[in-house]
């Protein structure tokens, strides 16, 4: 038979096994017509078909993350928006003035991410006095970077229509001082709800291009397809932007496969009008993305037992939406066949989303498309991984997370319960599906830290803890790239045509210039020195070094 596009390398991984062969992949249109041994790729070839030699090098299917906030992914860093962590307080502020001379936005918000005081050199929450002092007039926002927490300055409340005796919305706070004033730092509910609204006074052509970049990057990095996750179950406030993919679908600028989960918030209109227009390979709306609790980093994780180090007696986080609200908005999504993916980041709050979606599956049955999931699953009581297995659920996991501080499980939960905490090893052991992601922007959209984090466990940039956090819980490099792309496919509904090399898949492809599966390379903390030769999507050489 005599394909489009034969692609041949020495080193093909599959996604079967734990090894890689010397393949021909034949393609016709967008899919994988056959796969053959290397010295058969003649028999694919005719007079019009492109033969990819690959040499050496190593193709896989092309990773799939499972979790990302996009819109807030692309924007920072963008030409209109900045990322920057900061030593302290003072620095994110001087880093803020250095950004507004380069913005082409000379006006309206001024907008960064990526602040985490509980990293900087004195621990303390900022207040907008300092923001106040470098922008007396122009509004600043400031959003942490685990994407919880907005930080402005007076401008920007006034903007908001913020004041002393403004109420937060149900699920967030207002951050005072001893006299009871706004500091400028609105937590959970209330930073989401306002960042929706500052980011939405953006120009869209600015935000459009902002996403072409950002895909670009994405295909540099071997990903292929992306979740689109809500990032706040506030109506208006999830940042899932379906008329931005529209427009750029339209216009042939959508080059990564995008999965949309709207956020859960009762009413089913949005996501069935979704899945009724967005039918085709690149454009699709799985399920809905609900929130059951906050981060423990900032003691909003619901946890059965109290923190470590309590901020008040009892502190053991809380719910974002009551578990019987959780339970109505689960069942009759599951009713209507929906999947949906909650966020769950405490022990508590896993173990009652297991409940909940046991009963959604005893009464209605797996869901018509995609697969219901629990998002993060950082802590987790004893006996809950054979829990989730036997619920049907995937748990969708993000490896950088494990290392983003590895002091913060220790002084929050306590050596006991940090111990549990990430257990990929145990998910695989109890046969849990495992789909990867990184959660960016709250952490970068780097595919080989994603894998080197669950393979090592170690910090990579540092190389610490030698030897891994917690190493009984790290995974193999096959099974890392598996959670990376087949697990990925099983939550979105698709495992039938994403996330392998074989006939009938859809045919994208990561090309890298060393064997991930070379014992050396796969015990390397930094993979950053795997590079990208070439990312094929449907295909089509989509990116290429």
């Amino acid at each position: 038979m005599a394909c489009d596009v034969v692609v041949v390398s020495r080193n093909v991984f599959t996604g079967e096994g734990d090894v890689t062969r010397p393949l021909a992949i034949g393609i016709s249109g967008t899919r994988i017509e056959c796969v053959v041994p290397a010295c058969e790729a003649d028999s694919l070839t005719g007079p019009g078909t492109r033969v990819d030699d690959r040499g050496d090098a190593f193709v896989c299917p092309g990773f799939h993350d499972a979790h990302q906030h996009v819109f807030h992914a692309a924007l920072f860093p963008s030409e209109i928006a900045t990322e920057y962590v900061g030593a302290d307080e003072a620095d994110c502020v001087r880093h803020m003035v250095s950004f507004a001379e380069t913005c082409p936005l000379r006006d309206g918000w001024l907008v960064g991410h990526g602040w985490r005081d509980a990293l900087w050199d004195v621990p303390v929450a900022p207040t907008r006095a300092s923001l106040d002092q470098a922008f007396p007039d122009r509004p600043v926002a400031m959003y942490s970077g685990d994407s919880h927490t907005l930080w402005t300055n007076s401008a920007g409340l006034a903007w908001l229509g913020l004041d002393d005796d403004s109420e937060p919305p149900a699920g967030g706070s207002f951050d005072r001082d001893g006299d009871g004033h706004l500091t400028g730092v609105l937590r959970e509910a209330a930073g989401m709800t306002n960042v929706a609204r500052v980011l939405a006074s953006l120009p869209s052509d600015a935000v459009e291009r902002a996403y072409e970049a950002y895909f670009d990057l994405l295909l540099s990095q071997g990903v292929t397809s992306v979740c689109d996750m809500g990032l706040s179950a506030l109506p208006g406030a999830d940042g899932v932007n379906e008329d931005v993919y529209r427009r750029l679908l339209d216009t042939g600028r959508l080059s990564v496969r995008v999965h949309m989960y709207p956020s859960l918030t009762g009413d089913m209109d949005r996501l069935e009008g979704l899945q009724a227009t967005c039918t085709g390979d690149m454009l699709r709306a799985p399920g809905f993305k609900q929130f059951f609790d906050g981060v423990s980093s900032a003691h909003t994780a619901w946890l059965a037992e109290p923190y470590a180090n309590p901020r008040f007696p009892g502190d053991h986080g809380r719910p974002t939406v009551e578990p019987g609200r959780m339970r109505e908005l689960v069942l009759s999504a599951a009713e209507r066949g929906h999947s949906v993916r909650v966020h769950t980041i405490g022990d508590e709050a896993v173990h009652e989303a297991i409940a909940i979606f046991a009963e959604a599956r005893d009464r209605f049955g797996a869901p018509r498309q995609g697969r219901n999931s629990l998002e993060h699953v950082e802590d987790i009581l004893v006996g809950d991984d054979r829990a989730l297995a036997d619920a049907g659920l995937v748990a969708s996991v993000q490896p950088q997370h494990v290392l983003i501080d590895v002091t913060q499980p220790d002084r929050d939960l306590g050596p006991e319960r940090a111990a549990t905490m990430w257990p990929f090893a145990s998910f695989l052991a109890e046969g849990v599906p495992m789909a990867f992601g990184s959660d960016a922007p709250c952490a970068a959209p780097r595919a080989r830290e994603v894998l080197s984090c669950a393979v090592t466990r170690e910090d990579p940039a540092t190389g610490e803890p030698t030897g891994g956090w917690h190493p009984e819980e790290r995974i193999g490099m096959a099974d890392a790239i598996r959670a990376y792309t087949q697990g990925s496919a099983v939550v979105v509904g698709r495992e039938d045509e994403l996330g392998r090399i074989a006939p009938g898949y859809l045919a994208d492809l990561a090309v890298l210039d060393q064997d991930l599966l070379d014992a050396d390379v796969a015990s390397r903390h930094d993979l950053s020195g795997v590079a990208t030769l070439a990312t094929y999507v449907g295909g089509r050489v989509a990116w290429e070094a």
